[in-house]
């Protein structure tokens, strides 16, 4: 699963052939390729600068298309800074990890081997890290066949902050809304924005506009900063849910307040909120809502996902590890995804 010499090959155009560039909101035309983005990228100037960058990060975008080739070659454009951690590349292969390639940071190739026998749905997963991904072109075996897949499986939307974006999964197909996406048989867009789940409302009114049969917002963690405070923050939930709402009217919709932070649970910040207060005023926001007929809108405490005494499984002592991420996972499937009815 290395860059490697192979057999001839053929190319598979980027746009308008059998490959889809799935999760991706819009596809920019560059000089040096095509580069996926996570908002409309002609509508760039209206969304603050820091989560523009963030969706410029392919977090949950993936090419698919279903054929025979034993061989899959990617060229990129080298990012223009060095992520960290490294950038990572995934190809499933009918919904399983068949390879993982952590490329060198001014590599231009990408390049999986040895694909069983046989036609495949393949799935070729950009990095979760905080680079951009500027594609180039996609290569197959000369005279193996190349056809669409018709992804018309229920389709979630997640959003929320670097806990959601995943830069220290293992791969971008290990990040904990593609395992669940994955495990669930649904079509996955992830709207996880490191450092940037502020309740935009670009953000909600692009939720809004996107097709999506539920929605996981997994929210708080990011306004800890100081961006709302205890008269604010409820205010801000509820609006944003309602925007969405003018658009999804009858989806299932899931809240999760913040995962375990002990530094942030009990004590205020500068404009005297807790994590405490934070989950409390979710809570309030969503039974308010539901007061007011929103009968599919569910709350999940997100303790009940990584609490107290999983903590061991945080990388820097807030964001999970690789095997925490697939801790949360677990967790978000057991405790989440039954009232979203999935």
């Amino acid at each position: 699963m290395s860059q490697t010499e192979s057999n001839p090959t053929r190319s598979v155009p980027l746009q308008g052939g059998p490959l889809t560039i799935e999760g991706a909101i819009s596809i920019e035309e560059t000089d040096a390729g095509l580069h996926p983005w996570r908002i409309p990228v002609a509508e760039q100037d209206l969304f603050e600068t820091s989560p523009t960058n963030k969706a410029s990060m392919p977090a949950g975008i993936r090419l698919t298309l279903i054929s025979d080739t034993s061989s899959v070659r990617l060229d990129v454009v080298p990012p223009p800074v060095e992520s960290d951690p490294p950038w990572v590349f995934d190809l499933l292969v009918d919904g399983k990890l068949h390879g993982r390639i952590p490329p060198a940071i001014d590599a231009d190739t990408i390049q999986f081997d040895h694909i069983p026998a046989g036609e495949h749905r393949l799935e070729l997963y950009l990095p979760s890290q905080y680079v951009p991904v500027v594609l180039r072109g996609l290569y197959i075996d000369e005279g193996a066949t190349a056809s669409s897949w018709t992804d018309d499986r229920k389709r979630i939307v997640f959003y929320g902050s670097s806990i959601t974006h995943c830069r220290h999964a293992a791969g971008p197909s290990e990040t904990w809304p593609a395992i669940v996406a994955n495990r669930a048989d649904l079509h996955l867009t992830s709207l996880g924005l490191g450092g940037d789940c502020h309740l935009d409302p670009m953000f909600a009114r692009l939720i809004h506009d996107l097709p999506a049969d539920a929605i996981g917002l997994k929210l708080g963690i990011n306004m800890m900063g100081g961006t709302v405070s205890d008269r604010t923050f409820r205010a801000f939930v509820i609006g944003f849910i309602k925007t969405i709402r003018d658009g999804h009217p009858n989806i299932p919709i899931a809240v999760v307040s913040p995962i375990c932070h002990p530094p942030r649970e009990s004590t205020p910040n500068e404009v005297g909120m807790t994590l405490q207060i934070m989950r409390q005023r979710l809570a309030e926001a969503v039974d308010v809502l539901q007061g007011h007929g929103d009968q599919n809108l569910h709350y999940v405490d997100g303790l009940s996902l990584m609490g107290e005494n999983d903590v061991h499984l945080y990388i820097d002592g807030i964001h999970p590890s690789a095997e925490g991420y697939r801790f949360l996972a677990d967790a978000y499937l057991r405790e989440t995804m039954p009232k979203l009815g999935l």
